[in-house]
């Protein structure tokens, strides 16, 4: 697979992002693709010489993931200590106090990246074997609060709002399959599955979905891994 081909689709879509605009709720939108692009490079460089078969696509980044390191899922530990990406992140040019990027200083577990690196390195020991049959991307690339800080999903937009982000995010996912040219995509979370449907299906692809990893989904909190396994089993990986 061509990493330069993946670094300008993730610089195309990082510009795209740049030129949609928000209203309210969204008072702060943080694009990860642009102050955090030195992480998310790195992290495009484990995929050079490998060609992933299974594409996972989680919604959009949470704020002590890939909001501060770049990394989809991107718990600042399991990002250095397993991934061995590290890199300095600069700042979104407008923060929520309530939501400062410290980059690769957060101190902050995100769980969900917890979990689905977690699952990785359980499975698959190091980071080469994963990244020889797994990609992990995200649909939306950007991170959005309301004016009191509190994150706000894509799905939660105004329907306007939604429609235009969706455009865009639609064009970046159907790039990354063509350069990527996975077998399956599976969508991670209900959002991330339907749209994993609504862009990969006409392509050809497999799609599957699977539980978010997220602490306020009880069925991940009796136990992600098991839901992930399955899905490694049925796509072969």
């Amino acid at each position: 697979m061509d990493v330069d081909e993946l670094i300008a689709a993730g610089q195309r879509l990082a510009q795209a992002c740049e030129r949609l605009e928000f209203s309210a709720p969204v008072a702060y939108v943080y694009n990860p693709l642009v102050y955090a692009w030195s992480g998310h490079e790195a992290y495009l460089h484990l995929f050079e010489r490998t060609r992933p078969t299974v594409l996972l696509v989680g919604m959009n980044p949470g704020p002590f993931g890939m909001l501060q390191t770049g990394v989809p899922f991107g718990d600042v530990v399991m990002v250095r200590d397993w991934l061995g990406v590290e890199a300095v992140i600069d700042k979104p040019p407008r923060e929520h106090p309530k939501r400062l990027v410290e980059g690769f200083a957060n101190r902050r577990r995100e769980v969900s990246g917890s979990r689905v690196w977690g699952w990785a390195k359980e499975r698959y020991e190091t980071p080469q074997v994963f990244c020889e049959r797994f990609f992990v991307a995200n649909y939306c690339p950007l991170g959005f609060f309301d004016a009191d800080g509190r994150n706000l999903t894509p799905d939660k937009l105004p329907r306007a709002q939604q429609e235009a982000l969706g455009e865009v995010c639609d064009a970046g996912l159907r790039e990354l399959i063509e350069i990527i040219e996975p077998q399956w995509a599976v969508g991670i979370g209900r959002y991330a599955e339907n749209s994993v449907k609504r862009v990969a299906e006409p392509l050809g692809l497999e799609t599957l979905g699977v539980t978010h990893p997220s602490p306020a989904n009880p069925h991940a909190n009796r136990g992600w891994t098991p839901h992930m396994d399955a899905v490694a089993e049925q796509v072969g990986g």
